[in-house]
């Protein structure tokens, strides 16, 4: 029961779409029942509603301004992430060829496919953290390399090619954990919440206050929940990664992959 609850609170449980056109329909309703409760009104307070209105719409546009910093600061982390790994990668693959046979060619090969593991998960439409038979194999291949580094060092006692390998080799480890870790990084969903919340709240006050206006309409609040609407799913579409019209490219990826994939063993 208590796991039924976390995935119902859980704004990243549900599609893009149907979270922003939920978050559309609150808006909409809000500002309708303002309007109503303006109309009714008949002109009172509206002094007082203008004044609300405004300290909202500013402790709005405020949320607004703070949760797309958020999304903007994580969507760089993961840009960078991306360009670290593949840089680790191709780095690895490189200081590999110094390593003796029969070594650099089963190592080439490990790394041709972890490379590729990368490239071939962009199609399908997921982030990478969201694909633990990635990750689970991609462990495996880091410990395969581990032995065959640990074999090679017990051969050879120039430990130059060596040690330079298993610097590398750390930092392409490394790399991944960040990456997941900038991946899982998403905005906590109470702020989230909170947005559509306030941006509900505000909408409503808005409508109440062109509702007691002498000449009352309801197209600009409308317009303006969905204008707002329009940058909540902005922020939304930054925070999750390969998913709605912003992506981040992994075309450093696909390079790394496809030189790896040239070397000659």
């Amino acid at each position: 029961m208590r796991i039924d609850v976390i995935a119902m609170g859980n704004l990243y449980a549900y599609s893009l779409l149907l979270v922003v056109f939920a978050g559309l329909v609150i808006v909409l309703a809000s500002s309708e029942i303002g309007w109503r409760l303006g109309v009714r009104a008949e002109g009172h307070g509206g002094n007082n509603i203008s004044a609300l209105e405004q300290s909202l719409l500013g402790l709005m546009a405020l949320m607004i301004g703070f949760t797309f910093a958020m999304a903007l600061t994580r969507f760089d982390s993961r840009r960078e992430s991306v360009l670290n790994e593949a840089n680790a990668i191709g780095t690895t693959a490189l200081r590999a060829r110094l390593l003796p046979e029969p070594h650099r060619t089963e190592i080439l090969k490990l790394l041709r496919e972890y490379a590729q593991m990368r490239v071939d998960y962009i199609p399908s439409g997921k982030s990478f953290a969201e694909l633990p038979t990635v990750i689970d194999r991609s462990n495996a291949i880091h410990e395969a390399l581990w032995q065959q580094i640990k074999a090679a060092a017990a051969k050879d006692n120039n430990m130059v090619p060596t040690g330079l390998f298993i610097q590398t080799l750390n930092d392409m480890i490394d790399n991944q954990g960040k990456r997941l870790s900038a991946l899982r990084n998403s905005i906590p969903n109470i702020v989230l919440l909170s947005l559509f919340g306030i941006t509900a709240i505000a909408c409503g006050f808005a409508g109440y206050a062109s509702g007691i206006e002498p000449r009352r309409t309801r197209l600009p609040v409308y317009i303006m929940g969905g204008l707002i609407c329009g940058v909540i799913y902005v922020i939304l579409d930054l925070d999750r990664p390969n998913v709605g019209f912003i992506t981040i490219s992994q075309q450093r990826m696909i390079d790394t992959a496809f030189s790896i994939a040239a070397f000659s063993d």
